[in-house]
């Protein structure tokens, strides 16, 4: 064995025993020997970004952050603005995923020999290319949107002697050419789940995709297929993704929400705002799911006489907002006002009552029930408990 290649295997180590660690129990033999065919560092680009302030880390450089990028315990930005050379506001639009939440959901899959995949969001190609080395050739078809994405992913899979299908196109609608699938997953985020994906999938096959809500983007939802083209399932926690770039609203607040003709009503809150809308866990959740179309800004420095916080609210067809202003330390209550034809912090004060009177329930006590239709209907603890239905949101 050469200096490189011991080296190597000394950073897949020390990645497992975190990823150990992050499980709570070793990684299973079969995709601990697939961490070790296909290391992670031959899908980390030569440049990337530091996953917390976006600076970038080179290669030729610094070598040294580059590698520790590559076998941290974190994700690596591989790609900005979908591409686009400005450094203006940059917002991650491609990445490798935290080893921790990858191997988590390749559990999962609970995928077995034979099997066929499809997977959404190729990006750098690495968990295309574990599951590959699992169930071999041919097995596994991943669908990625960007051009560039995906001709990085296909040299790198191909350097490492491996054939996945790579196709570049809208993940959204799955990969009709090569259905039926076993097993469909996806590496973005969705908001609703595309009919074409369970189409796609056997009988009794399972669909794991990481949920967003315009609320706050965490979670997991894995589904079952039903004989009638339905589909059923429960959320988890502890995961975060990039949104699917065709369930991107685009909406800005100051360019298409507020506007200086709007005469807003004005009232009073005790409801702490920071209690409803700094949680990151549990009760955002759980509001995201009950309110489905709302989001949410701070405004730590509102520029307005007697303001020192600002939290806004707007709907995401841009129709409805609600500011809601606390003066600073000392003070009691909050000012609400609210625009529209909805009375958003009315809706989100009754979802925080809601989620107290319902014991607090986490990620996995809910669950969403896809009807063939493509109609939503989301649930607490059982799938007649529904607290949410939707039409088909899905526009083609």
């Amino acid at each position: 064995m050469t200096g490189e290649q011991e080296t190597e295997r000394v950073a897949v180590r020390g990645l497992l025993r975190a990823v150990a660690e992050y499980l709570g129990h070793d990684v299973a033999p079969e995709w601990e020997a697939a961490a070790y065919a296909v290391p992670r560092h031959h899908f980390v680009p030569d440049l990337i970004r530091d996953a917390d302030t976006f600076e970038p880390i080179s290669r030729t450089d610094d070598p040294a952050g580059w590698w520790a990028s590559a076998y941290a315990e974190a994700p690596v930005v591989t790609q900005i603005n979908d591409g686009r050379e400005s450094e203006d506001d940059p917002v991650p639009t491609s990445s490798l995923s935290d080893p921790g939440i990858v191997f988590r959901m390749l559990d999962m899959l609970d995928l077995r020999d034979g099997m066929r995949v499809l997977e959404i969001g190729t990006g750098p190609g690495w968990n295309a290319a574990l599951m590959s080395h699992r169930l071999g050739p041919g097995r596994v078809t991943s669908v990625e949107v960007d051009p560039d994405v995906t001709a990085c992913a296909r040299a790198a899979l191909h350097g490492l002697g491996l054939s996945p299908v790579v196709v570049c196109g809208d993940g959204s609608r799955g990969w009709a050419a090569g259905a039926p699938y076993d097993r469909v997953v996806a590496t973005c985020a969705f908001r609703s789940v595309p009919s074409d994906l369970i189409a796609q999938t056997v009988l009794g096959g399972l669909v794991l995709l990481p949920w967003d809500s315009p609320w706050v983007g965490w979670g997991l939802l894995l589904l079952i297929v039903g004989a009638d083209g339905s589909a059923s399932g429960r959320f988890s926690p502890h995961s975060a993704f990039m949104l699917n770039r065709r369930q991107r609203s685009g909406v800005r607040l100051y360019r298409d929400v507020v506007r200086d003709e709007h005469v807003p009503d004005e009232s009073s809150t005790d409801l702490p705002a920071f209690e409803v809308a700094e949680d990151r866990g549990d009760l955002s959740f759980g509001i995201g799911i009950r309110l489905a179309d709302v989001w949410q800004a701070w405004d730590n420095d509102p520029d307005v006489d007697g303001v020192a916080r600002r939290l806004w609210l707007a709907t995401t067809d841009a129709k409805s907002w609600a500011a809601v202003d606390w003066a600073g330390e000392g003070t009691k209550g909050f000012t609400v006002w609210q625009y529209g034809p909805r009375r958003l912090w009315a809706e989100v004060a009754e979802a925080h009552a809601w989620w107290l009177a319902n014991d607090e329930p986490g990620p996995d006590r809910f669950g969403l029930t896809v009807a063939p239709d493509g109609s939503h209907s989301y649930w607490l603890d059982d799938p007649r408990t529904v607290v949410r239905s939707s039409a088909p949101r899905w526009s083609e």
